[in-house]
């Protein structure tokens, strides 16, 4: 009996065997591409990042990050009707009485600034800075290609209102940020933004925005009409002081600004892909995202304009 299993068994591997094919996998080569970052809201300069996309399976350290940032391009943006160059501008060489200013652009601390080597476009020339309703384009020349682009600050839709209250499943004092929202007729989409103003040692918490984990939605599915909705606390979730049961809530007591931007239809659908692909990093039954771009001539990423309102919201019954 044992032996006639043992013949079984190597007659199966045999046709198993004679079954095997070769299977070669073609992968594509690594392709360096043009990365711009471009940003252009109201009340504030434009600030454009240039850098180059960087091979996966090279080893990722801080000097590979900093040597990705391209120096030497010629940035231009226009408004229809003025037309700026930007000026180069770095972390560690600024104008004085710019540091404030500059920190918010580069979204580091001012008293670090001089630390990193960090280099953007952008202008101190007032007649270039965002305005509600005008539409700006965008022009870079880098190594002999020329890369294009134009985004709108489209009329802001500012919150009726924003409210805190005890969320039913949360330790007492503890729930999320609402806020009611009137949408207008017609498509519209928003990026919704926030830091806390609670003063620690004559400081705010959070000196710059920080996005929430969905941040960005359209109104498919309310367009014209009335509704409140909420978002956590994006602060709690890396805040080792923070027990589990309380990440993702602001506390009673808490002061929070919320930044609550409108962005044309390109913009949109540029941070919804770059959204989507973050929240489902490394997660393996996810379906693959192609993040779609604005930017003409060969680059990647984005030139978005911002057109914000913003609240402020004590978190109290």
């Amino acid at each position: 009996m044992e032996f006639r299993i043992l013949i079984a068994f190597f007659s199966l591997t045999l046709v198993l065997a004679a079954c095997t094919k070769e299977v070669k996998i073609d992968i594509p080569g690594f392709e360096e591409k043009v990365v711009i970052d471009g940003r252009i809201e109201t009340g504030m300069p434009p600030i454009v990042l240039i850098s180059k996309t960087q091979n996966i399976y090279s080893p990722t350290t801080l000097d590979a990050f900093l040597n990705s940032f391209q120096s030497g391009a010629i940035v231009t943006v226009s408004d229809g009707t003025t037309t700026v160059v930007l000026d180069e501008i770095c972390s560690d060489n600024l104008p004085p009485g710019t540091e404030a200013m500059a920190a918010a652009l580069f979204g580091i601390p001012e008293e670090e600034l001089e630390n990193y080597h960090l280099c953007a476009y952008s202008t101190f020339n007032p007649a270039i800075w965002g305005q509600v309703g005008k539409t700006y384009s965008l022009k870079v020349q880098l190594n002999g290609e020329i890369f294009l682009s134009s985004t709108q600050i489209v009329n802001p839709t500012p919150l009726d209102s924003v409210y805190w209250k005890q969320d039913p499943g949360a330790n007492p004092g503890h729930g999320y940020s609402w806020a009611k929202l009137t949408d207008p007729p017609g498509f519209d989409a928003y990026l919704w933004q926030v830091k806390r103003i609670n003063m620690v040692n004559g400081q705010t918490k959070d000196p710059n925005f920080k996005t929430t984990f969905s941040p960005v939605f359209n109104d498919e599915f309310f367009n014209g009409q009335s509704f409140d909705f909420s978002y956590e606390n994006p602060f709690t979730w890396d805040d080792e002081t923070v027990e589990d049961d309380d990440k993702g809530y602001y506390k009673q007591g808490d002061s929070v600004v919320i930044k609550f931007s409108k962005i044309d239809a390109n913009v949109f659908d540029f941070l919804e892909k770059k959204y989507m692909q973050l929240g489902t990093a490394g997660n393996p039954f996810a379906s693959p995202t192609t993040i779609p771009t604005n930017i003409q001539g060969g680059a990647i990423g984005v030139w978005a304009g911002y057109s914000p309102s913003f609240d402020t919201l004590y978190c109290v019954p």
